[in-house]
């Protein structure tokens, strides 16, 4: 008789180890996320508010201002990723120009260059749900933080805000810039759209 067998009592596999769980939990976790993907102005509204409750208890408490500036960097950071092409068409044009062989992340170019070339879609560097998922992870864990004064380190509160509105004004301004140079828009709204019927008459 094989005392070694696999099967727990009942001829039930044994409990899963901590990796399995967590390989479960992940599972249903990304499952939730897939479920919420169509509905974008509720997510996005849930960390509006979840901002807004930071927010408040940053202003009611008077502390955790250096938790801020570390949110409001990495949330500058996740935008900025937003708006920028994955594909960034001055290295897709030097690469065509010189070797004429794609590099490892093949994929199309952002928009056309010429009156005759074909259009191809804006692709972000950091999809919508990726960003919405980081930047509400974000929130909460500085929302976390900002009930344990371990994490409040004194600092002066008004250099840390004149620091980030310069930054964030310097990046904007380069963003803008790259965006005017290479003629793409990263949203859709006001764009064009073509209907059937009306048009064939």
């Amino acid at each position: 008789m094989d005392t070694g067998s696999a099967s727990g009592p009942g001829g039930l596999p044994p409990p899963a180890g901590l990796p399995a769980q967590a390989a479960i939990l992940q599972k249903r976790f990304q499952q939730l996320l897939d479920t919420t993907a169509p509905y974008t102005i509720p997510r996005w509204t849930f960390t509006g508010v979840s901002l807004v409750l930071y927010c408040l208890r940053v202003f009611i408490a008077q502390g955790w201002y250096i938790v801020t500036y570390a949110l409001g960097i990495y949330l500058l950071n996740l935008f900025l990723a937003f708006l920028t092409p994955k594909f960034d068409p001055a290295s897709d044009d030097l690469l065509d120009n010189s070797s004429g062989s794609p590099g490892a992340d093949e994929g199309p170019s952002l928009l056309p260059t010429k009156g005759n070339d074909e259009f191809r879609p804006f692709i972000r560097r950091l999809p919508e749900m990726k960003f919405w998922v980081s930047a509400t992870r974000a929130i909460w864990i500085s929302l976390f933080c900002a009930f344990f004064r371990a994490f409040d380190v004194p600092v002066f509160w008004p250099i840390l805000l004149m620091y980030f509105i310069i930054l964030f004004t310097i990046t904007m301004r380069r963003q803008i810039r790259h965006m005017i140079k290479h003629k793409y828009v990263p949203w859709n709204l006001g764009k064009k759209r073509y209907g059937g019927k009306s048009d064939s008459k």
